[in-house]
């Protein structure tokens, strides 16, 4: 509630104070949620290692959405080395519980070979599922497989109706996509 102002006048302090004793006592969303006020600086000074400290110990309880914020550390270096085998051992692990986000990761590191062989088909996999919930970045790229024949029969109307869905999305690479094919009338 302090968090959103939700009954209450929004106090990141509090918010931060209530996810901390929360956290502390296990409580896995709370952890969570702490991460990401370290990550964003809501209530607390901004800190990549805090912010990962709290999403790991939500991510071994189980939170999903903490495993993909932990992936996605990982990918980029934020607060840990980049290692691409422990994102994708987390982006798995949110994926299987249904995290577009998760899956989005986990299909990427398929498309890229970053952690785990390349395979398109397991990208694709895990692009659908992700794109299936409405996630931008996988429905783009998606686009990208169908554009260029990586791993599907190369579906430039596929790619269209792909690069489409993610511009409506809010996907700025796919905005620039489908102006590209509208301008080469694909």
């Amino acid at each position: 509630c302090y968090y959103y102002g939700y009954g209450v006048s929004q106090d990141y302090y509090s918010a931060v104070k209530w996810y901390r004793l929360a956290a502390e006592d296990g409580h896995a969303g709370a952890a969570c949620n702490l991460g990401l006020c370290y990550e964003n600086g809501n209530g607390v000074a901004e800190s990549a290692t805090e912010a990962v400290k709290w999403y790991k110990k939500s991510a071994e309880g189980g939170n999903m959405y903490a495993q993909a914020n932990l992936a996605q550390c990982y990918y980029n270096g934020y607060g840990v080395s980049v290692n691409h085998k422990e994102c994708v051992k987390w982006a798995r692990k949110a994926a299987d519980q249904g995290s577009s986000r998760g899956q989005f990761r986990l299909g990427y590191a398929y498309a890229e070979g970053l952690g785990v062989a390349k395979n398109y088909a397991e990208a694709k996999k895990w692009y659908e599922k992700a794109a299936s919930q409405g996630e931008a970045a996988a429905q783009n790229n998606l686009g990208v497989m169908y554009s260029k024949g990586h791993g599907v029969k190369k579906n430039l109307s596929m790619a269209a109706y792909w690069y489409r869905q993610a511009a409506e999305n809010g996907d700025d690479m796919a905005k620039q996509n489908v102006k590209w094919y509208d301008r080469n009338g694909y």
